[in-house]
């Protein structure tokens, strides 16, 4: 609340439901009260999907007191062990833990913080996320004015978005994703612990920095380029270790890092400073490494448009980010610009299509690839030719992948002569029972097909409901953010000042990233040695973040990996466009594939639903054309 205050640490323990049970130790010991705050990402699409379909067959089976809608192993994994260092130290601890259910979530808290006898701790909910709580009927028809969300326009949002339910189609959940603002309001009542649902990952950094340098929109200098600025650190950290080495291209360095590499993971931390500058790095004494190279890969990850990172209390601008070495460890974050934000809210829905199936047998000797192919294809027509005896509707997808046989590399997979795969065979269907056929006709393979089939020791699978995800954009009008702090009111959160003109859309130019201005001659070398990769999801889009080793690199990456170039290589998995963009400032592109995930995270049926692997894919595979003097020493060992 102090604008001159020092320099506010914040670690993240966190990136998913299922992260280190490890990591919230880690940082509360290795730290103690240098600490400041302790964040936690609970939440994924894939998250709330599951979530609210637990959610729901408990009440299709009339059992609505059983079971909990919050994320319960953030308090016996995670807070139970650290409490009472936290409550000594005074450091802060911000999660969307609280996911469906952040009051009922608080209640818990409340709960073991009584019973472990700790004084003076007082907890915060944060909510409102939910836009279906206050609809009778549970379909889009409920709503007047909601839009698809555009991966490539902010204007046209029809323009490549994914499928819609449609108008009375129901819906399983729909959640806004909530600003800043809420977390900031619950820290100046004084609490101590904060659980939240669905809010925008960054939030959970971003309100701290609100409360700790008592922003104010009109009043303070720089205010959006400050919110981008936090909202930036908090994309950095908000997945963990991504930052300090997890998932880094060059995995050797994290792995063979000192105090025990990948055993011994740092998780990050962001010292952030009063002038919007921050600080990345990690613990001393444990694993992992904090590089430009690490950061600018957490940095392009998820995003679209770099100069159009949409978020709910700012637009953030990361063209022109600049990441230096400042120190062992200890990487410097700067150059956010922000703009104000638009009228509209996210939202993350999932809504219910049929059912899914995915059943997998071991193959192998000579020709593995060819026989698991035949077989998995003589599979799926044994039962089509069913289907058709019994007049049932053929599949909606089906897909057959060889597993060990580069099958995600389709046409460029090198890998033929396999001796050894797993066949996986995925399908959905309108009726569960149809697919159980899948797996009653995969088993009898191994007798009556194929030699060398042994089973996955996964036991014969069951058709699961096909949940499918979507994103819906929400006038934020229609949605109110609350808050409640201990035994206080509850209490609402008015939304800011939001660009109605949409001037947004007319971002400022930068300087682009230059052309090749040589007349040396150029040969081929693997993308991989002048370049690092991150890629992710974002529902049925995936985004490939290339960022060169070195900045003498990025116009030769700009001539040879063109958007044509990605499209053609990724055309086995990218059946929508292929967007370019650039971030000069950190040397970088960003790749965005629309349609290339089989509909997405939690209905795709390939065996990679999230695109985790399509920049290894694009490393390894695509090749640029640079001079010879500029051939990297290690280029000829990779």
């Amino acid at each position: 609340m102090d604008s001159s205050k020092h320099s506010i640490r914040i670690g993240c323990y966190s990136a998913f439901w299922g992260d280190s049970v490890a990591a919230a130790v880690q940082l509360v010991q290795h730290e103690g009260k240098n600490l400041d705050y302790l964040v936690a990402d609970y939440l994924a699409e894939i998250t709330m999907g599951i979530l609210a379909a637990r959610r729901q067959r408990r009440m299709m089976a009339n059992k609505a007191q059983a079971g909990v809608d919050y994320i319960a192993e953030f308090l016996t994994l995670a807070l139970a062990k650290i409490l009472p260092d936290i409550a000594r130290n005074g450091t802060k601890v911000i999660t969307n833990a609280g996911a469906l259910d952040p009051v009922a979530c608080k209640k818990a808290i409340e709960s073991m913080i009584e019973k472990m006898n700790i004084k003076n701790v007082k907890v915060a909910a944060v909510w409102g996320d939910d836009v279906l709580a206050d609809k009778e009927e549970k379909t889009l028809s409920a709503f007047e004015d909601t839009h698809p969300f555009s991966t490539l326009s902010t204007v046209d949002h029809s323009l490549d978005a994914d499928r819609l339910p449609s108008k009375d189609e129901p819906i399983v959940s729909l959640n806004a994703y909530l600003g800043a603002s809420g977390i900031a309001a619950a820290l100046e009542e004084g609490a101590q612990i904060i659980v939240t649902g669905r809010v925008v990952d960054s939030a959970l950094v971003v309100g701290p920095l609100i409360h700790e340098y008592g922003w104010k929109e009109g009043v303070t200098d720089g205010y959006y380029d400050l919110l981008a600025s936090a909202s930036l650190a908090g994309h950095i950290i908000e997945c963990g270790c991504q930052a300090t080495g997890g998932n880094f291209t060059d995995w050797q360095l994290a792995a063979q890092s000192p105090y025990g590499g990948y055993a011994n993971m740092g998780y990050p931390i962001v010292e952030f400073n009063q002038s919007g500058s921050f600080v990345v790095t990690k613990p001393e004494k444990t694993g992992g490494l904090v590089t430009p190279a690490t950061v600018s890969e957490q940095m392009v990850y998820e995003i679209l448009d770099p100069a159009l990172y949409l978020l709910p209390d700012v637009i953030l601008d990361m063209r022109q980010i600049t990441l230096s070495q400042v120190g062992p460890n200890r990487v410097l974050v700067s150059g956010a610009k922000g703009l104000q934000p638009t009228p509209y809210l996210k939202c993350s829905g999932i809504f219910l299509d049929g059912y899914k199936i995915s059943v997998e047998l071991l193959i192998g000797g000579i020709d593995a690839k060819k026989k698991a192919l035949a077989v998995g294809e003589a599979v799926i027509e044994r039962v089509q030719g069913m289907y058709k005896r019994m007049h049932v509707p053929d599949f909606k997808n089906y897909c057959i992948e060889t597993i060990g046989a580069e099958s995600l590399f389709g046409p460029h997979s090198k890998a033929n002569a396999s001796r050894e795969v797993l066949l996986r065979i995925s399908a959905q269907h309108v009726d569960s029972k149809a697919l159980s056929l899948v797996a009653l006709e995969t088993i009898p393979s191994a007798t009556c097909m194929a030699p060398g089939i042994t089973g996955s020791g996964t036991g014969r699978p069951r058709a699961v409901p096909n949940l499918v995800h979507f994103p819906l954009l929400i006038p934020k009008t229609q949605v109110t953010t609350r808050y409640l702090v201990a035994s206080g009111p509850e209490k609402h959160i008015a939304w800011g000042e939001c660009d109605q003109k949409a001037s947004y859309c007319k971002p400022s130019t930068v300087p682009p990233v230059p052309e090749v201005n040589s007349s040396e001659r150029l040969i081929k070398t693997a993308l991989i040695n002048v370049a690092y990769g991150r890629s992710g999801d974002k529902g049925d889009v995936c985004n490939i973040g290339i960022i060169a080793r070195d900045p003498k690199y990025l116009p030769y990456i700009k001539r040879s990996i063109t958007e044509e170039v990605m499209a053609d290589y990724m055309r086995h998995l990218c059946k929508g466009s292929v967007t370019r963009f650039e971030l000069p400032g950190s040397h970088a592109f960003n790749f965005v594939l629309t349609r290339s995930l089989g509909g997405g995270g939690l209905s795709s049926l390939l065996v990679d639903r999230q695109g985790k692997t399509f920049a290894q894919l694009c490393l390894s595979g695509l090749e640029v054309e640079i001079p010879a003097s500029m051939l990297p020493n290690e280029a000829a060992k990779l």
